[in-house]
C-alpha cells in the first residue's frame, strides 16, 4: 500500500485526481467510506476524476457512462468494461491505496 493522500483532502462526493506508483487514481469520499478506481474511463480513455458523482456512481463527463463505486461495473452504455477498483485503507489522516492488482478481478 502506498500514500495517496491526506484524508482532510478528501471533501465528500468529490472526484480527487492522485497519482498512486505511477497509476492515475480516482479517490471518492463518502462518508465514512473512500473508493479508489483507476482514472479512467473503460470507453473513452477519458480521466473520470473530471466526471460527477451521482446516485449509481461516478459518471464519466464525457459521454454519460456510470461506474459503481464498490464493483467498478458499468451501469449502462457506452461503457461494456468495468474500471478497476483498487483496495483503500485509512491509517489516521492517511489514505493508502493498493494499486498492485484490482481488488474487482479474480486473480490470475
Amino acid at each position: 500500500m502506498s500514500r495517496a493522500c491526506a484524508l482532510s483532502d478528501l471533501d465528500d462526493d468529490k472526484p480527487f485526481a492522485v497519482e498512486v506508483d505511477d497509476v492515475a487514481v480516482v479517490l471518492v469520499r463518502r462518508g465514512d467510506e473512500v473508493h479508489a478506481l483507476r482514472d479512467e474511463c473503460s470507453h473513452a480513455s477519458v480521466a473520470l476524476s473530471e466526471g460527477e458523482l451521482t446516485r449509481k456512481g461516478l459518471e464519466c463527463w464525457l459521454h454519460g457512462s456510470c461506474f459503481d463505486l464498490r464493483t467498478g461495473a458499468p451501469s449502462a452504455p457506452p461503457a461494456t468494461e468495468p474500471v478497476d477498483v483498487y483496495a483503500v485503507t485509512i491509517t489516521g489522516d492517511d489514505v493508502l491505496v493498493d494499486v498492485t492488482r484490482a481488488v474487482n478481478h479474480p486473480p490470475n
